[in-house]
């Protein structure tokens, strides 16, 4: 199996399946001198981490991170740094009975046909726990983006479960109230309806899918290469990666297929003053003293234009489709025997992922972003320079 590993400088592998003996990544390509420690990275698997509520899985993992290399005396060495977590609570009986069956929605028939061999454990490399390693990745990659005072943020929250849909908010509501709630969404009341529905769904041994964005703030314009490498491009790439990703929207997304071009072109402006706070226009202003700079009025675009980013913050939405294991009886055939089967799914899942999957995909854009970072200072060094400043 090739292909595990993403970016192009800043480069991560990821290796280890569901119910193996452990999950662990590699990064390489970090420079020398960050400091980070095993806490920096264990802060945001623990937003991962499963069996911390009712609506998450009953698996039980406490996800302690273990740095083996490219870290010594608290900094980084610019050397390969290997991260690895123990999988411990580990019950593989439930999927037994299923080892020749295609679950609905699985990868189970894919990966068959593609090479003839699989871990069915859990789903294997397929499983959303191999996601760990992507977070543990993207928790540097949030270090180096904060780096030089510059402070560059990545805000994830769920805007959208089932039918239920929260209110527009502004970012210091997604800053404050994301981590308050079990599903993770900054409007209090839909977050309440949310958690119900998941629960009920529960109940029905069904499963529930829903829609997180992700605001990158404070991204310098010029990122970006045009044509193929288009920075939308990548981050579609990126967040598309996730197993439970069925679609990606950038700015205004799908809905610029209904607007005209007056509605969505954003105009540009010289900022003459600080962007008010708590504005519903705050995801289109970084914050902070920017006066003189140009910007746009509307954020339509979602922070790039051409491939290349313009200095607005960049908005990215996933649609993450339900959960396939479900404890409802389904049709599915044993590709050993050949015959069509009906099955009950058993074993430890999410009843809606997207709680879960928020610092995954704030992960992917992290890395995306650093890569981007990384070949910005190897085509224009001086413009990188003063970004630093």
């Amino acid at each position: 199996m090739s292909d595990n590993t993403f970016g192009k400088i800043f480069k991560v592998t990821s290796w280890g399946e569901s119910h193996g003996e452990a999950i662990g990544v590699v990064v390489d390509g970090c420079p020398a001198g960050l400091e980070l420690s095993e806490a920096d990275i264990q802060h945001e698997l623990d937003r991962r981490k499963p069996g911390v509520s009712e609506i998450t899985t009953e698996r039980k993992e406490a996800d302690e991170v273990k740095i083996l290399s490219g870290v010594f005396g608290g900094k980084t060495l610019g050397t390969p740094i290997s991260m690895l977590v123990w999988n411990k609570d580990v019950d593989s009986s439930p999927y037994e009975p299923l080892k020749d069956i295609a679950r609905p929605g699985q990868a189970d028939f894919a990966y068959q046909m593609k090479y003839g061999i699989r871990d069915y454990r859990g789903g294997g490399r397929a499983s959303a726990r191999e996601t760990v390693a992507r977070v543990a990745a993207g928790a540097i990659a949030k270090r180096i983006l904060a780096m030089q005072g510059r402070n560059i943020q990545i805000l994830g929250h769920v805007v959208e479960i089932g039918e239920i849909r929260a209110k527009e908010v502004g970012v210091e509501e997604i800053r404050r109230n994301v981590e308050r709630n079990a599903v993770r969404c900054a409007d209090s009341e839909a977050a309440r309806r949310m958690e119900e529905l998941i629960k009920e769904v529960k109940a029905e041994g069904d499963s529930v899918g829903g829609i997180v964005e992700v605001i990158a703030m404070g991204v310098p314009a010029g990122l970006g290469e045009p044509v193929f490498d288009k920075l939308d491009a990548e981050l579609a790439k990126a967040l598309m990666s996730i197993g439970a990703v069925k679609g990606v929207e950038i700015g205004a997304g799908f809905e610029a297929a209904r607007m005209k071009g007056s509605e969505m072109n954003d105009e540009f402006y010289i900022l003459t003053a600080e962007p008010a706070e708590n504005t519903e226009s705050q995801k289109n202003h970084l914050g902070g003293k920017r006066e003189g700079r140009i910007r746009t009025k509307t954020n339509n675009a979602g922070g790039i234009l051409g491939g290349i980013s313009t200095g607005e913050p960049i908005i990215c939405r996933i649609a993450v489709k339900p959960t396939p294991s479900i404890s409802k009886p389904q049709r599915s055939v044993d590709m050993e025997k050949m015959q069509e089967v009906e099955i009950k799914i058993k074993g430890r899942h999410d009843p809606c992922i997207c709680p879960r999957i928020v610092p995954v995909a704030e992960a992917m854009v992290a890395l995306t972003l650093v890569d981007y970072l990384m070949r910005f200072i190897t085509t224009r060094l001086h413009r990188f320079q003063t970004f630093l400043i």
